[in-house]
């Protein structure tokens, strides 16, 4: 130990020295390497810059052909395929320690076990080539699986029949040059859609989502038709999806998702389906928007195991309706994803859409059906040429004379010449490695030679090579029925999870609960939220908008704040939400200093935040006199009182704005009276002038609208009801809030009109007949009331609120007593009369039915007689009897002089 302590120490030394006599050598900070100029330059130096541009380029390169992009012919990273390759290196039909799995799989990727047990565990998931054994994880709750010893792997039957071939496998020589591993696997699938793929690459990144199994084969078939592509992603999580801006999987591109929301009553709500890409972690968003006080709940339960199940309990009070909007515009119940559908397509990243990525890897799999074709006849070529040459060398008994050729040579020439006049029964030409195949054949086995299971063996194998050739000739076809074989054996229980559906927008200040209370100092001009001594207003919440009017007859609209200065002489504060055309503002104001009086009705419904509007002609000096507010139009009647002088014979009278258009907020108004205003009073509000509301239902969407879209369900004002109708035989009276849901199972909706009755046939599975009734609905209120039997089986065949219904009895045909009888239409009007909503109702008949149809007439149902065939004509304004004039309208003038009671227009 002492001596190489010494030896140490004088190599320390002699270093030492060595490094004195050296030329010294610095690097400055802008990365250049500089030495002592005096000495000739060593070209092993290379500047730092000149590494990082070369080294740089390199590894970027790596990561996005190596590591994170996958390719675009069998759809793997190289970790991926290396995995499938080793699990089948190992495959003997039974289940493999995970554990032993990535130490195989370590032969082939040099990146460590870590990368190669999360990329095992990612794969596994996918439930697709992967046959799981163990914990696995939970992709719905985001629990991990145990570790690799505890879990055990081994492929599936899908992914032995379409990943592998070694006959049509490219090797490669592993990272060390002691193993083979393939280049591509020889996929026979667009396996890349159907599982998705996610990496970031350095400069790129890529996001391609999961599709359908079965979806993915019919557009295959598609593509091989020459009919056109179009496939939309579905995700394991199910829940539903907006594809509607889903750009072929491009960049650019845009995915909605949302959770499943079901209103189980009006107290409870249950998510039973998540979108991908989060977990139950979602509760946690869900509770933080109701600190924030966006939404308001009572308790979350957390039911989540194979299947999520999630139920929020709402607070007393709270629309259920409202909070699953605002579940959705608040929360991880709706996310957004990006796509970015990039590949590696030879040794270069591309960019291309799935239409396109389906079509390359149809193509492929076209492809290697053929070379699996030409191998499997080229290996049978070879049995027959072989099997025949055998069958022609036994039967002459060849093998006889061997006895007098000692060489190889003589005794190949000798076979030559017997086969000579056979070659004519030959698909090819006779090489020694053939006559070398015939002489080594053991004589136990010519003794025992069958000529004729010889025959059956060849023509089989004629048989077998006539069905490829076909087949290569059918090449479209093969491949067409080769993709149904996939979708029959391999696709029962892989239909599509996730719901396709447009989502309508959501206006997050129209769901938010108003969690804050607003407050105003008419003294100082603050208002705000935070203000706890000034006057309360409204409840708001914190993305609110205020509207502010003024004494100088300003106006001016703000976001909600803790407490913000807007301005001296505040006369009126409250929320304001954009849109709304159904508030009307009333007001008077004095046009300059000593000028007329001018009154004016207006709405306001759209502004530029924080600016200052002036809702007067703009004259100096113009003052307000009198405003009022009106959430829906009230009629408003004011007295106004003039100041003395000695030409008024009448100093008050009383004006109805109700007579007045409701205009814009930039409208001059009217003229009141040219004399001097002292006062004006209120004296009565009256009833609403806006026209009742216009609904729509927009059956893409599923909800509610006030703009036209969709199918025209009546005006609204008022205790007005909307009925729906359900296949489950319920039905459901709502109010024609907008925010209002409808469950998927609705097929009938409208006005609801208290005097007119449903009418239904249905079956009662306990009693085994069909029964017919009609009955006019009880109120109650956003509740489901069932009309048929409550006996499992029963089902609705059809409801209808027509003014005569009628029906098609179609009979079972396959027995004898209703073979021959021909359907029968009943009026169900004239069948029963109106009854209880309880009440059983009238059989329909005794004999068996196959179903019952709804029967049209062919110029349609005949309406109600109350009933007017006209389409509503679509305003935009059509709630309101707006002027949209801008400008100032005809005078409208009192004359004070006059000695009639009321006053006169001219």
């Amino acid at each position: 130990m002492a001596e190489n302590e010494e030896e140490n120490d004088q190599q320390f030394d002699e270093n030492n020295e060595q490094n004195e006599q050296n030329e010294s050598a610095s690097t400055d900070f802008s990365g250049v390497h500089s030495r002592n100029t005096d000495e000739p330059e060593d070209s092993s130096i290379i500047p730092v810059s000149g590494l990082y541009e070369n080294w740089f380029l390199d590894y970027a390169s790596y990561v996005i052909l190596e590591r994170a992009v996958p390719s675009v012919h069998d759809g793997f990273k190289p970790v991926q395929r290396r995995i499938l390759h080793s699990m089948k290196e190992m495959d003997d039909g039974r289940y493999n320690k995970v554990a032993n799995i990535i130490g195989n799989t370590m032969k082939y990727h040099p990146h460590g076990d870590a990368s190669i047990g999360d990329a095992l565990v990612q794969l596994g998931q996918k439930d697709l080539l992967i046959d799981c054994q163990g914990n696995w994880g939970n992709t719905l709750t985001g629990d991990g699986a145990a570790a690799p010893r505890y879990i055990e792997a081994r492929l599936t039957k899908f992914a032995n029949h379409v990943v592998f071939n070694p006959k049509t496998t490219n090797w490669l020589k592993s990272y060390d040059g002691r193993n083979n591993e393939p280049e591509q696997l020889p996929v026979k699938f667009p396996l890349l859609l159907a599982q998705g793929a996610e990496g970031i690459a350095v400069g790129m990144a890529c996001k391609i989502l999961p599709h359908n199994f079965i979806e993915l084969i019919d557009q295959s078939i598609n593509h091989l038709r020459g009919k056109r592509v179009e496939i939309y992603p579905d995700f394991p999580n199910g829940g539903m999806a907006d594809f509607s801006n889903y750009n072929d999987g491009l960049r650019g591109g845009k995915v909605r998702l949302r959770a499943k929301i079901k209103k189980e009553d009006s107290k409870t709500l249950i998510i039973n389906e998540i979108p991908v890409g989060t977990t139950t972690s979602l509760i946690d968003s869900i509770l933080k928007a109701n600190d924030k006080g966006k939404i308001k709940i009572k308790k979350i339960e957390d039911n989540t195991a194979a299947l999520a199940e999630i139920i929020i309990h709402l607070a007393p009070g709270v629309s259920p309706d409202k909070t699953i909007d605002a579940l959705y515009a608040f929360t991880d119940c709706e996310l957004s994803i990006s796509p970015n559908a990039s590949v590696i397509d030879g040794d270069r990243p591309r960019f291309i859409g799935v239409s396109e990525i389906l079509k390359i890897n149809t193509n492929n799999t076209v492809d290697l059906l053929r070379r699996e074709l030409e191998i499997r006849m080229d290996e049978l070529q070879r049995q027959w040429h072989f099997s025949t040459l055998e069958k022609i060398f036994i039967n002459e008994e060849m093998y006889i004379d061997f006895k007098h050729y000692s060489d190889r040579e003589s005794l190949y020439e000798y076979l030559y010449k017997r086969f000579e006049p056979f070659k004519k029964q030959l698909i090819r030409e006779i090489v020694d490695e053939d006559l070398q195949k015939l002489t080594q054949i053991p004589m136990i086995r010519i003794t025992r030679f069958d000529a004729s299971k010889a025959d059956e063996l060849i023509a089989k194998i004629e048989a077998e090579m006539e069905e490829i050739k076909r087949n290569l000739e059918n090449l479209i076809e093969y491949a067409i029925e080769y993709y149904k074989d996939l979708k029959k054996r391999f696709g029962e229980g892989r239909e599509r999870k996730t719901e396709i559906k447009t989502f309508d927008s959501i206006n997050a200040t129209k769901v938010i609960i108003a969690n804050k209370k607003l407050y105003v100092d008419y003294d100082e001009g603050f208002i705000g939220h935070g203000l706890k001594k000034a006057e309360y207003i409204a409840d708001c919440s914190e993305i609110d908008d205020v509207i502010i009017f003024f004494a100088t007859g300003k106006m001016m609209v703000t976001k909600v704040s803790d407490k913000k200065f807007v301005g001296k002489g505040i006369v009126y504060a409250n929320v304001w939400k954009k849109g709304d055309k159904r508030t009307i503002y009333h007001m008077m104001y004095q046009d300059g200093v000593g000028g007329p009086t001018m009154m004016k009705r207006f709405t306001v419904d759209s502004i530029t935040r924080d600016t200052e509007y002036d809702l007067t002609r703009g004259t100096k000096g113009s003052k307000l006199l009198y405003f009022s507010v009106h959430p829906n139009g009230e009629r408003e009647i004011v007295t106004v009182m003039l100041r003395p002088r000695p030409h008024i014979k009448r100093l008050r009278f009383d004006i109805d704005f109700g007579a007045l258009l409701i205009k814009g907020r930039s409208a001059a108004g009217n003229r009141v009276t040219k004399e001097i205003v002292q006062k004006i009073v209120q004296k009565e509000v009256g009833g609403s002038t806006l026209a009742a509301r216009k609904i729509w239902y927009d059956e893409i969407v599923g909800r509610l609208n006030d703009d036209g879209r969709g199918k025209f369900l009546g005006q609204f004002k008022g205790n007005d009801k909307i009925l729906t109708l359900y296949k489950s035989g319920e039905y459901r009276l709502s109010g024609f809030d907008l925010a209002t849901h409808f469950d998927e199972d609705m097929i009938h909706i409208e006005k609801w009109h208290p005097d007119r009755p449903i009418s239904a046939v249905y079956y009662d599975a306990e009693k085994d007949l069909h029964f017919v009734k009609r009955f006019l609905c009880e109120v109650t209120m956003d509740k489901k009331v069932l009309f048929i039997s409550e006996s499992e089986g029963s089902h609705l065949d059809l409801a209808s609120t027509a003014y005569r219904p009628k029906a098609r009895i179609v009979y079972n045909k396959l027995l004898k007593a209703t073979k021959n009888l021909a359907d029968t239409i009943i009026d169900i009007a004239d069948f029963i009369d109106i009854k209880g909503m309880k009440a059983q109702g009238n059989q329909l008949t005794k004999l068996k039915i196959k179903e019952v149809l709804p029967e049209i007439p062919e110029g349609g149902e005949e309406p109600w007689p109350e009933e007017q065939a006209v389409e509503p004509v679509i305003d935009a304004e059509s709630d309101t009897t707006v002027d949209t004039d801008e400008g100032e309208s005809p005078t409208m003038e009192w004359d004070m002089t006059n000695d009639d009671d009321q006053p006169k227009l001219f």
